[in-house]
């Protein structure tokens, strides 16, 4: 194993308990709602979208129709287009690998990655892509435990849709211990309290977004005087 798949495999390990316990969360609940562990998993596979897994199992359950599935999943994953936008250039031009690296830019795989961009690496891509890979492997793993248990022990799954949101919060903690300056972060729960208050929990995301965006924008020269980008 070169040094690369190292340090990533390395990097990766700090999510590979988080998802492999929600990744057999999502395979349980699958399971419940009669969807098949061959389903469960290639969702996780060709998916690969967190949270929104859980609120698609609820989705297909209702028979919900196809632009009710495009309108959730906009409003649950737009934060992610931020996220791209911080890694335009370290992803590369063009490519499968870039195609993936978007592809599978999860929350987790954000922190990490933006862990690794503050390090300054001189060939990043190759990095980032093992990384996320490594992380996707996890998920699905976990994916295939849940469904193949489920498939044949009996489980109660009440609450275990906000095993997600459990692990997004443990996973903010960690970065928040090793970061420069909470200032970010205080931006970002300032922001969801104040949309939360506003705008109600179903109309929240894109308002706490454009004030997370504005807040950062805002206090660019701070950071960037602490060796940070906004």
């Amino acid at each position: 194993m070169d040094q690369t798949k190292k340090e990533a495999l390395t990097s990766s390990l700090a999510v590979f308990p988080g998802y492999l316990v929600v990744g057999i969360a999502f395979g349980l609940l699958a399971q419940q709602h009669q969807i098949g562990w061959g389903w469960a998993l290639m969702m996780s596979v060709l998916v690969y979208a967190g949270s929104m897994q859980f609120v698609g199992i609820q989705l297909l359950a209702q028979a919900a129709s196809p632009l009710q599935v495009i309108l959730m999943t906009l409003a649950v994953n737009l934060r992610h287009l931020f996220y791209g936008f911080s890694f335009l250039r370290e992803f590369g031009e063009r490519g499968v690998r870039r195609l993936y690296l978007i592809f599978g830019l999860t929350d987790e795989t954000y922190g990490l990655l933006c862990q690794k961009k503050l390090e300054n690496k001189a060939e990043p891509q190759r990095l980032y892509f093992w990384i996320t890979l490594l992380d996707q492997l996890w998920w699905v793993l976990g994916t295939l435990i849940g469904a193949a248990a489920g498939a044949v022990i009996p489980f109660d799954t009440t609450g275990i849709d906000f095993a997600m949101t459990a692990l997004f919060f443990v996973t903010c903690l960690d970065q928040l211990k090793s970061a420069v300056t909470p200032i970010p972060t205080l931006v970002g729960l300032i922001s969801a309290v104040a949309a939360l208050v506003l705008f109600g929990a179903d109309g929240m995301i894109l308002p706490a977004l454009v004030m997370i965006a504005a807040g950062l924008l805002g206090l660019r020269p701070v950071l960037e005087r602490r060796g940070l980008k906004a």
